[in-house]
């Protein structure tokens, strides 16, 4: 995964589970809306099932916000514009 899917998923509350030792999208880590379960086989099942298993810990993961921005970055850039032509 290039990191779409890392931005994408929280936004539709879908918790995450990065097959990776890091992430250049650390936000949705932060934001509590992935994990990095890394390449170990034992810490992707332990995670995944965590998920599956424990509806608190997969609710406490389902917040439906991006941690990437609210989605209006194109308006206020036109806003700014639009100011600065005025």
């Amino acid at each position: 995964d290039s990191g779409g899917v890392q931005e994408e998923a929280p936004a539709i509350g879908k918790p995450v589970v990065v097959l990776r030792e890091n992430t250049e999208r650390p936000e949705a880590v932060e934001a509590g809306a992935a994990v990095l379960a890394g390449t170990s086989k034992s810490v992707i099942i332990e995670q995944v099932s965590r998920l599956l298993d424990d509806e608190a810990y997969y609710e406490s993961m389902s917040m439906k916000v991006s941690p990437f921005g609210d989605g209006t970055a194109a308006n206020q850039i036109v806003s700014v514009i639009e100011n600065h032509l005025s």
